[in-house]
């Protein structure tokens, strides 16, 4: 579909980028010809990630450990990279996500799920529009969000309060730096399973095929499918788009809003079941 220079020398900075959608995001933009940077809270499985990336793509790969939730740690990543060159383009893909009832929530569940998709996304994206803005150096900005970013959703309220909020980054940003050469826009993906987050969210087979019920395509979606929206809007023909969100989720949202409403179905003993795993 692209052509393989499409990102070529391109620094990418994915947050989230040792495991799941971020890894798979991260081989793609090295495919073509990307240079990358991956963070993450956990260093051996940046480490790995780095490692089996540079047997396809030697030497093109930087990880750093970083806890987003923490400002100071965010600076002294940003700063390493510029210490190394600059950056072209960040993608938000960092998260923290959990089924609950909300009534049943403490602030330690709440902050960790704000903390994380919230401030650290703005901490980060932050640092990086402060160095392009101070050496006129162009920059792209891709945030993942959800389709509940707009609607809301119960039963993951934390994430829909936080995705939100990352959207309204977005949208606000992209009007207030377009003009000086930095570019924002979001993703909104429908379910893309990874491993671990998947067992998470959807917790039996039943569910499992409710959910199925609410995708008019009836399935899920297959990485390369979102990857490949991720190069294109990283890429210099999707120049003209800014402040916009792209929904990838096979026609799920139209189906019904709030992508968690069919959690109601759930029994005291499922919940009961979810809290325990």
């Amino acid at each position: 579909m692209f052509q393989s220079d499409l990102l070529q020398d391109k620094c990418i900075l994915i947050t989230g980028g040792g495991t799941g959608l971020g890894k798979s995001m991260g081989r793609r933009v090295l495919e073509l010809g990307a240079r990358l940077v991956i963070c993450g809270r956990r260093q051996g499985v940046l480490e790995e990630t780095r490692e089996e990336f540079d047997e396809a793509f030697p030497n093109r790969t930087r990880a750093i450990p970083c806890d987003l939730r923490d400002p100071a740690q965010v600076e002294a990543m940003v700063n390493r990279i510029w210490d190394e060159g600059s950056l072209d383009a960040l993608v938000n893909n960092a998260a923290g996500n959990f089924l609950a009832r909300t009534e049943s929530l403490s602030p330690r569940a709440l902050d960790a799920v704000l903390a994380i998709v919230m401030h650290g996304t703005a901490y980060v994206t932050l640092a990086c529009g402060k160095r392009w803005l101070a050496e006129g150096h162009p920059g792209n900005v891709l945030s993942i969000v959800a389709t509940y970013a707009e609607t809301g959703s119960p039963f993951v309220v934390p994430s829909a309060m936080a995705k939100a909020g990352v959207l309204a980054m977005t949208r606000s940003l992209a009007v207030e730096w377009g003009g000086r050469g930095i570019r924002l826009n979001a993703i909104a993906p429908g379910p893309f399973p990874t491993e671990g987050a998947w067992a998470r969210l959807v917790p039996n087979e039943a569910m499992n095929r409710a959910w199925m019920n609410k995708i008019p395509l009836g399935r899920v979606g297959e990485h390369r499918e979102l990857t490949d929206l991720v190069a294109y809007l990283l890429a210099e023909g999707s120049a003209y788009i800014n402040g916009e969100v792209v929904t990838i989720d096979g026609g799920e949202w139209l189906k019904g809003a709030g992508q968690f409403s069919l959690m109601e179905n759930l029994s005291p003993e499922d919940w009961a079941a979810m809290k325990a795993r």
